[in-house]
């Protein structure tokens, strides 16, 4: 099955914002295009959320739960709480598109979540009011645990997520053969449904579930709300479990303590990662979730909302509730038979720490890979970002894993750039410059200033060079506005000019389109020159034959006029007119031709 996100290769560009913003760094660049990696991936949805070509994917599974439902299967809906901050103030005609669509029945996740909550407390009534864990609330979180902090792994809660509890709930109480689609804000669930099939079978975004709704042209804001009630019951306080703090709040333990130690919040993944790193001890119970503020803020949520709006409803959409009659309460029996088989009850081993299958490099590895990318001494460490990783050092231990490309490196391919740029100004025989739009000189040769500067090439260095650059360029070429007319054209022309004493052929061409414009002049008097002898010599021929056809012009009549013309139109085309000393005579040069 397709990764649950992916890399829309033809859409990918050398831009390696995917890069920046994985916080474990799990996209390997290859030839240029970045290439999730499976088991490094935590599933957190940011190279989604950033990438400025749409280029990363989120698995559609949209048509496997539209192709269960079409084989006549009972497909029910385990709705993430969050669909209160997503679809607030239509939570009701929800329900009722969710029917239409073919779903059998609703229930609420967070009937999984209050189930959840229920086992912990157990667990803590038993142990002096302490839960040592790491929540499981968070798929993402489960993954960071496994591939990055893999001593960590049996700190994890020994219940499922409330998700998977969820499923097993449902399985349990009505023993039928059913599948269940989750509906929610989190992408990392789709992995969550590959890794233990039937709990759920499927998992869908809110994203997905709008694209559905949109394609069986059913509009919200439009429907007739129909009464459709969930499924064993309506879920109570565990509703607020998508806000940062909901897992504890909702605990009988944890909740009613204003300044408590023993369980603690934390989201965002460099939270998440800080309270990992954190080896304090005695652990306390450490609610943890990927997303900042919550699973209110997913990375398949509407980007148009914001997290006050989201954090609102959420909240008023729990509150609101809990007058309502017959809300779930929990099972007691369920609950510990949850804390007895964890997930067992899946049918399933539970996390194992995976590893994240990166090498250890030596000292003098790395090194000779920041070698490789031009960081020959500590100052070229510049740790610019643009390369995606936090300094060079990262990046030259990815390269080493074969996550990076050394094309990856900013600052080494420009100064690579400059570098050819300065070998090929110093060592092409010809005189070129460059001119950006003011037409100021952006960069020129040695060639260019001895034709236009009157310099020596003996007093002409480095320095020179680096003062020419922002001068005027009409301060050197009498014909500048040629220039600025060449901005404008698709394909810059070649001319010649007769310059002082020298004739040059100009060829214009573009670096950056309306922004950079170069020209190389070639001298090319040495072959004029000789023209000028052959057409000299030429014209003393027509002179001697002119004479001839004068003597006899009585017997030719008007073949002599013509043949005159003709002589002199030969002369012409082969003419190089110059004008006087400092001024040139510039002429386009269709053929290129100018021998």
């Amino acid at each position: 099955m397709q990764n649950p996100i992916y890399t829309e290769v033809t859409s990918c560009r050398d831009c390696y914002k995917c890069v920046r913003s994985c916080p474990v760094k799990a996209i390997q660049i290859k030839e240029g295009h970045a290439m999730i990696i499976k088991d490094l991936c935590i599933y957190c949805g940011k190279c989604v959320h950033v990438c400025p070509n749409s280029a990363k994917k989120v698995r559609d599974d949209r048509d496997r739960v539209k192709l269960a439902i079409s084989t006549g299967r009972r497909v029910i809906c385990s709705l993430a709480p969050s669909y209160a901050s997503e679809f607030h103030g239509y939570e009701k005609e929800l329900l009722t598109a969710l029917k239409k669509l073919g779903f059998a029945a609703v229930s609420e996740t967070a009937i999984g979540a209050a189930l959840v909550s229920e086992a912990l407390d157990i667990y803590a009534k038993e142990h002096d009011g302490k839960a040592p864990f790491i929540g499981t609330a968070c798929p993402t979180v489960v993954e960071l645990v496994k591939k990055y902090y893999p001593d960590e792994v049996d700190k994890l809660s020994p219940v499922p997520s409330p998700l998977q509890t969820h499923a097993a709930y449902l399985r349990h109480i009505y023993n039928d053969d059913f599948s269940i689609a989750f509906i929610g804000p989190c992408i990392a669930k789709k992995m969550e449904a590959d890794t233990t099939p039937g709990y759920p079978d499927f998992a869908l975004t809110f994203n997905e579930l709008r694209e559905w709704l949109s394609e069986e042209g059913i509009a919200l804001d439009a429907i007739e709300a129909e009464d459709v009630d969930f499924i064993p019951a309506k879920a109570g306080t565990s509703t607020i479990y998508p806000i940062e703090g909901g897992q504890i709040a909702t605990s009988e333990i944890w909740s009613g303590r204003s300044f408590g130690s023993d369980a603690l919040a934390f989201s965002g993944i460099d939270q998440v990662m800080s309270a990992l790193n954190e080896k304090t001890f005695p652990l306390p119970f450490l609610e943890l979730l990927a997303c900042e503020g919550g699973c209110i803020n997913g990375p398949a949520t509407d980007e148009g909302v914001s997290m006050t709006a989201r954090k609102k409803a959420a909240s008023s959409h729990t509150l609101e509730r809990l007058d309502s009659p017959d809300l779930f309460t929990g099972d007691e029996e369920f609950a510990r038979l949850l804390l007895e088989k964890g997930y067992g009850i899946l049918h399933n081993a539970g996390p194992k720490a995976e590893g994240n299958g990166r090498g250890k490099h030596s000292e003098d590895e790395i090194r000779r890979a920041l070698v490789e990318l031009g960081k020959i001494t500590k100052a070229d460490e510049l740790n610019c970002g643009g390369c995606g990783y936090n300094t060079c050092r990262d990046m030259a231990i990815a390269y080493l894993d074969g996550m990076a490309e050394v094309e990856m490196c900013v600052t080494k391919m420009r100064k690579e750039a400059e570098s050819k740029v300065d070998v090929l100004l110093r060592t092409i025989p010809t005189g070129v410059v460059i001119v950006d739009s003011d037409l100021q000189i952006a960069d020129c040769n040695v060639n260019f200033l001895e034709f236009f500067g009157d310099m020596e090439e003996s007093f002409i260095d480095q320095n020179i060079l680096q003062m020419v650059k922002g001068l005027p360029l009409e301060r050197f070429v009498p014909f500048a506005d040629k220039f600025r007319d060449q901005f404008y054209l698709s394909h810059p022309g070649q001319y010649r000019v007769h310059f002082k004493d020298k004739y040059l052929k100009v060829t214009f061409f573009l670096v950056e389109s309306k922004r950079l414009m170069g020209a190389m002049f070639e001298d090319i008097t040495n072959p004029t020159i000789r023209r000028e002898t052959v057409v000299k010599k030429a014209e003393d021929v027509i002179q001697k034959s002119l004479e001839t056809v004068q003597q006899i012009a009585s017997l030719l009549g008007e073949n002599a006029a013509e043949t005159e013309i003709m002589l002199n139109s030969l002369i012409d085309a082969f003419s190089v007119h110059g004008t006087g000393e400092g001024e040139s005579d510039f002429r386009q040069d269709e053929d290129g031709d100018l021998s």
